[in-house]
This record gives structure tokens, C-alpha cells and sequence, in this order.
């Protein structure tokens, strides 16, 4: 089998660019003998940042262009956080590879001490934090906040929010896990699905065998269920639908949440059984939950 140079699609956020550059390590430590060039770019989901995702166009736009990319031939493969992902998988653009997943949970990031943020809200970018955020601080208010980390992470140092909650994931990437003052436990508040998970996208019909390296059995499991519960439900990127699935020996344990906007209420519910059978357990639960409106 021969390859000639490989080329790797990232966002041009310094996050996106580590999580590429970490799986073209694991890559590179397999297969030395494979060059690898990574290609960064906007999104149109990094250039717009004055409104909420929901309101133009959700999380397609993290995507749109490294897959137009993929399909023009300019890259090889895209690297991405799935949490990111559509819940629909175009059949010519298939998911490949899912990374060892890093701490899934959302962490509390409190500003420098020396920060005056009496009265400040919350930041949170997403409808399932803030649904959760809700029920453990009552009294607190949240407000949007866009952007990559590290600018998130300056809005709160300068004064505009008294915390904000991140991923853990990508803190610990950035190198700033310093920086969490809490994380919240998954029965706390429940992960957006594929949280602390990278996947690699590629095209239908090449071959991606160098990848097998790169895939994480257990990883693959989880978010396979994950997925499958937020599609049943028709989760988009503002949806405050959350599911969090884990690989216990041959078992699988998945919790989700479904938010229901007429009543304004949301339930939770657990399933578990055998770790191949993810995706059924997915959208059962889905359905179980649907069924309790």
C-alpha cells in the first residue's frame, strides 16, 4: 500500500489545530513512513459570532467547509470535535475514526481573582448547560457566550461574566486544566453527546487503513449510542438534549436528557445492556422518554 503526502483539515482555532495535531502524532508514531501536511481554515461557524448557532444555521457550520474540501480533493481527511458534528452523517463523507476520549464533563471557570464581576451572569454557550445550569444555580442568570476558548476565556479575565462553563476536554488540551474551579459530575449535569470525543471524516471508497490507529473501540461505542439518542429526538445544536454514554466491560450504560419546550420541563432516564447494541439502546431510550411527555 502506498500513500503519497496526506493531507489533514482542521478549523484554524488553536484547539482544533492541537486535536488535529494529536491525531497526526498517533498516526505518525504507527505509520512513520506517512507524510502528513495539516491544512487549517475558518468555518463559518468561527466567523460569526454575534448570534447564537441556532439562529444561523447550528452545528452544520462548524463543518460546511472542510467538507466542501473533502469533496473538492484539497484535503485527505477533516479532524473534529464530534460534539461539533451534525447528527446526520452524509453517506460520501462517513465518520472513520473516534479518539480515546478525554474527560467528557463540563467544568466551572471562575475569572482572575483580581476581576470584579459582582452581577455578572453565567457564560454558557449552549441550551443543555444552561437547562442544567438552571436547577443547580437558581438564582444565578446565564448568559450567551461565543467564541473559541481562549476568547471566552478573555471575556471572563476582563470582566464580563463572574464564570463560565467549558468543556473539560478542551481546557485539559489547551494545557489550562489550571484554570477548572469544578467539574460537574454526569449526574450533575449530563455532556453534550460525543463530548471529549475527536473523529476523523474522510471520503467513501478510499482507504483509510492507516487510521485504525487513531480508533478507540470504547469511544466508538459511546458516541455511536450517543448519536443515535439525540438523532431520534431530532437534536440539533440548540436543542437541550444531552447524552452521555459508558463502556462497562461488555455493557454500555447511557444517560439522556430530553427537554420538552411546550411544557417547559425536561426528563432524564437511564438503559443499559450490551455495549455492541448502542445504537438501539440510543433510540429506545429516546422513544422511552418521548413516550413521557
Amino acid at each position: 500500500m502506498k500513500f503519497g503526502k496526506i493531507r489533514v483539515g482542521s478549523r484554524d482555532s488553536k484547539l482544533a489545530v492541537i486535536q488535529s495535531e494529536l491525531v497526526m502524532e498517533i498516526i505518525q508514531r504507527a505509520h512513520p513512513e506517512l507524510e502528513l501536511e495539516l491544512i487549517t481554515m475558518k468555518t463559518t461557524g468561527d466567523l460569526i459570532l454575534d448570534r447564537s448557532l441556532d439562529k444561523i444555521g447550528g452545528k452544520g457550520l462548524f463543518v460546511k467547509e472542510l467538507d466542501q474540501a473533502l469533496r473538492d480533493g484539497r484535503i485527505d481527511f477533516a479532524v473534529h470535535s464530534l460534539k461539533d458534528m451534525p447528527m446526520e452523517t452524509p453517506e460520501d463523507l462517513p465518520l472513520l475514526a473516534f479518539s480515546k476520549r478525554e474527560d467528557p464533563r463540563d467544568a466551572l471557570v471562575l475569572p482572575k481573582e483580581s476581576v470584579a464581576v459582582e452581577g455578572k451572569p453565567i457564560g454558557s454557550s449552549s441550551a443543555r448547560r444552561n437547562l442544567q445550569l438552571q436547577k443547580l444555580y437558581p438564582e444565578r442568570t446565564v448568559s450567551g457566550v461565543r467564541g473559541n476558548v481562549l476568547t471566552r476565556l478573555a471575556k471572563l479575565d476582563r470582566g464580563d461574566y463572574s464564570a463560565l462553563i467549558l468543556a473539560s476536554a478542551g481546557l485539559r488540551r489547551l494545557d489550562l486544566e489550571n484554570r477548572i474551579s469544578r467539574v460537574f459530575e454526569p449526574w450533575e449535569m449530563i455532556p453534550a453527546a460525543g463530548q471529549g470525543i475527536m473523529v476523523v471524516q474522510g471520503r467513501a471508497g478510499e482507504d483509510y487503513s492507516y487510521l485504525s490507529c487513531v480508533n478507540d473501540r470504547n469511544a466508538e461505542l459511546e458516541a455511536l449510542a450517543e448519536r443515535a439518542f439525540v438523532r431520534v429526538l431530532d437534536g440539533g445544536c440548540s436543542s437541550p438534549i444531552a447524552a452521555y454514554a459508558k463502556v462497562e466491560g461488555e455493557n454500555i450504560r447511557l444517560t439522556g436528557l430530553y427537554y420538552m419546550e411546550e411544557e417547559n420541563r425536561y426528563v432524564t432516564g437511564e438503559i443499559s445492556g450490551r455495549s455492541t447494541d448502542g445504537e438501539q439502546l440510543g433510540s429506545a431510550l429516546a422513544t422511552r422518554l418521548k413516550s413521557e411527555v
